[in-house]
């Protein structure tokens, strides 16, 4: 990768596309909405495991090669011209692996208080009544406890998220984590951003927080979740004090911010 790469990792609806919304208007950097590598990039690794008899010709020399070439050969025409923020939520989960190819790769970690995602996504829903989300396999039955049971598994948009963050985050690599809170990215983007260029190591950049271009509307259409990725043109805050899911839920996970607490921080992490 000719001009870098890092990667934005972290929780849903915890501002990763207003973060790459913003990067964007950078010309030095490409950034977006999942992107299909990680997806790509897993699979290989399964493929090149031993369950494929083909493996006995496969070194972990040929398994590194093989994988650089995926993310190279996905950004063949952006790499050479800009430094690549590949987004997705796996990344974390693969934090050695991430290390092993990319030396001086960062990871960008969008987190949030746990109980608001839960009540941002039952939003989402409601808003879209009359869609099923593939968020929840396009299931049109259930009730808003078998929406939270479902978000908070272990392959659960949150649920997975979440483990494989703090995965990262008691990790030996955790140095290579920058978390940074959905309420510093709305309320003080340019700070968010010049702790980001800070850790990648890039000069800053004069940001537009008025006027931002970003549109998903067919990429959220086709999974049944319109709004999913929507970005608003100038940044807005919006202080919620009421949740919509019943109290016993939002409790539940009210305890799950592990990164607020400092003594905690073991590896180095850096949180914004």
């Amino acid at each position: 990768m000719d001009k870098g790469i890092h990667f934005i990792s972290g929780l849903p609806r915890s501002g990763s596309t207003l973060l790459s919304a913003l990067l964007r208007q950078n010309p030095q950097i490409h950034a977006n909405i999942t992107s299909p590598v990680g997806s790509i990039f897993l699979t290989a690794l399964r493929e090149m495991s031993e369950q494929n008899e083909g493996a006995v010709f496969i070194n972990d020399e040929r398994r590194r090669e093989v994988l650089l070439g995926i993310v190279k050969g996905f950004y063949y025409d952006i790499h050479k011209q800009k430094t690549v923020f590949d987004t997705n939520r796996l990344w974390c989960s693969k934090l050695p692996t991430v290390c092993a190819l990319y030396p001086e790769a960062k990871v960008i970690c969008c987190v949030r208080d746990v109980p608001w995602i839960y009540d941002s996504v039952e939003r989402l829903i409601r808003r879209n009544a009359l869609q099923p989300s593939k968020i929840f396999n396009f299931e049109a039955t259930g009730t808003v406890y078998d929406r939270f049971d479902g978000l908070n598994r272990s392959t659960g948009l949150i649920g997975f998220a979440w483990a494989a963050l703090r995965q990262a985050y008691f990790s030996e690599e955790a140095n290579r984590l920058l978390l940074i809170n959905y309420e510093t990215l709305t309320q003080n983007p340019q700070k968010a951003l010049e702790a980001i260029y800070e850790f990648v190591g890039m000069p800053s950049f004069k940001h537009d927080f008025n006027s931002i271009e970003f549109d998903a509307t067919e990429f959220d259409q086709r999974l049944g979740t319109p709004g999913l990725h929507t970005v608003g043109k100038s940044i807005r805050t919006e202080m919620r004090t009421r949740t919509i899911l019943p109290p016993e839920l939002f409790q539940r996970v009210a305890g799950d911010n592990f990164w607020k607490d400092p003594t905690r921080n073991l590896f180095g992490a850096t949180v914004i």
